[in-house]
C-alpha cells in the first residue's frame, strides 16, 4: 500500500509540473501584429512610397491625380528632412486623399533595437507629428528595409498598428536605372499578378517626375485598381482621426530619437 501510494503521489507531482509551463505559456501569450504583403482584393495595385515627405512628392501627387490614382506614402519623422518643415506637404498628401502610414523616425533596422522602449521611440513621435499636422494616428506602419521580428510586431500591436512591406520592389532605392525600373514594371505587368503592393520612394527623382508618370496609366488601362493599401485591403487607414493642432515649439526635430 505505502509503495502504490508513492506512485500515485510521484504521477500527481509529474502532472503539475507538466501543467504549470502550460499554463504560463498561454498566461505569456502576447499579440503580434499581422504583416501584411500584398493587397486582397483582386486587380488592385496599391502604389507605396517611402521616406518621405521630401521635395519631390509635389510630383508624385500630379502623377497620381493624372490619372485618378490615389496612393499610400509612409514617412519619416526626420530622415531626409524633418517633418514639421515639410509639413504644407503632409497636409498636400492628406487633403488630396491619399492614405499615410508611419516608417519609423530616423529610419532604422529595428531589428537591430534591444528594447522595447527603443522601438516605442522610433513610433511614437512619428505619430505625434501627424496628429498635429493633419489629425490622424495611422494604423499601419512599414518597417525600414522591411526588417522586423517578434518584439517589433508585439510593440505595433501594443499601438494598434500593423505592419505592411511589399511583393515588388521598383529599385529605385538602390539606383537602379530608370530604363531597367520600366523594365521591371512591365515584366510585372505582363505577368498578370491578380494583386500587387509596390515599393517606390519618393526620394527618388527619377521615380517622382518619370517612372510613375509612365507606369501607372499602364496597370489602370489593363483593368487595375489603383488603391490606398487601406483600400485593397479593406482596412481602415487611421486609428484616430482628429483635428490638427496649432505650430508650438514643440514643432521640432531637434528633440527626436536619432
Amino acid at each position: 500500500m505505502q509503495l502504490k501510494s508513492f506512485v500515485l503521489f510521484a504521477l500527481s507531482v509529474a502532472s503539475f509540473v507538466v501543467a504549470v509551463p502550460n499554463a504560463e505559456s498561454k498566461r505569456q501569450a502576447v499579440p503580434l501584429a499581422a504583416v501584411y504583403t500584398t493587397c486582397v482584393k483582386p486587380r488592385t495595385i496599391a502604389f507605396t512610397f517611402d521616406d518621405g515627405p521630401h521635395i519631390y512628392n509635389y510630383d508624385i501627387l500630379e502623377a497620381l491625380k493624372k490619372v485618378g490614382a490615389k496612393g499610400t506614402f509612409f514617412l519619416n519623422g526626420n530622415n531626409w528632412n524633418c517633418i514639421y518643415d515639410l509639413d504644407q506637404t503632409v497636409r498636400n498628401i492628406h487633403s488630396e486623399g491619399h492614405q499615410i502610414g508611419s516608417h519609423t523616425w530616423s529610419h532604422p533596422n529595428l531589428k537591430t533595437l534591444k528594447t522595447k522602449e527603443e522601438i516605442i521611440a522610433q513610433l511614437q513621435p512619428v505619430d505625434d507629428a501627424l496628429m498635429k499636422i493633419v489629425g490622424v494616428k495611422p494604423a499601419m506602419m512599414r518597417p525600414p528595409y522591411g526588417e522586423y521580428n517578434d518584439m517589433v510586431r508585439a510593440v505595433a500591436a501594443s499601438r494598434g498598428q500593423s505592419l505592411v512591406n511589399w511583393d515588388f520592389d521598383s529599385g529605385d532605392s538602390i539606383g537602379l536605372p530608370l530604363k531597367d525600373s520600366v523594365a521591371a514594371y512591365d515584366a510585372l505587368l505582363k505577368s498578370n499578378q491578380s494583386t500587387i503592393i509596390a515599393l517606390n520612394h519618393e526620394t527618388s527623382q527619377t521615380t517622382a517626375q518619370k517612372l510613375i508618370e509612365d507606369v501607372m496609366p499602364k496597370f489602370k488601362a489593363a483593368g487595375y485598381t489603383l488603391d490606398t493599401v487601406a483600400g485593397c485591403l479593406g482596412l481602415e487607414p487611421y486609428q484616430n482621426v482628429g483635428i490638427p493642432g496649432t505650430r508650438d515649439a514643440s514643432w521640432t526635430c531637434t528633440n527626436g530619437p536619432k
